[in-house]
């Protein structure tokens, strides 16, 4: 029963079957029954989890039982404190209320690896780091949530999931590695 830790490229596809514009998880992966446990947009980066245990995939991506995901969100403007209480507090985003969620100011990571391509830079236009960890993971949600407070996404990068973080088990873009699943229970 593995359990994959995956850090997905911008702009590859969550899936296995194939696509006509853009390279998916087979591209990557070539182990046979695994699949996503959750998923990860094409434009956002990071970790992804997969599996053979449909089990295990559950306990990961069951609403009830989801675990924590942390995000570095690089976002166009100054994230003021106001902004970051917004995004601690449950947020309407109209569709639905967020939980409420850990949100703080950061630095620019620097062991965070260039995105390719690179994002569109506007000299007039500052940018923000924020470390955002939510316990829910509607469609889009941090870009959304970024969004509702001025902040618009501009990069996001997936570096946590309960406890496995690409800090503890560093695998570059495009890179997997196979680790314990008894780690969830720790």
């Amino acid at each position: 029963m593995p359990l994959i830790l995956f850090n997905k490229p911008f702009q590859v596809m969550s899936q296995f079957s194939s696509h006509p514009e853009r390279e998916t998880l087979s591209d990557y992966i070539d182990i046979p029954n695994v699949y996503p446990a959750g998923r990860l947009d094409a434009d956002s980066e990071g970790l992804l989890l997969l599996t053979d245990d449909g089990k295990l995939q559950h306990d990961i991506s069951h609403p009830r039982r989801k675990q924590p995901k942390t995000y570095l969100a690089q976002v166009e403007g100054e994230a003021s404190e106001e902004a970051l209480e917004r995004l601690r507090k449950p947020l309407d985003l109209g569709d639905f209320v967020t939980r409420e969620s850990e949100a703080r100011l950061i630095r620019e990571p620097g062991w965070l690896w260039p995105r390719n391509p690179p994002i569109r830079e506007r000299k007039n236009q500052p940018t923000a780091w924020l470390a955002l960890t939510i316990s829910e993971g509607k469609n889009r949600q941090v870009r959304r949530m970024t969004a509702a407070v001025g902040l618009p996404t501009l990069r996001l990068i997936r570096i946590a999931i309960g406890p496995f973080s690409l800090a503890t088990h560093p695998v570059l873009p495009g890179e997997w590695r196979e680790v314990d699943p008894l780690e969830l229970e720790k």
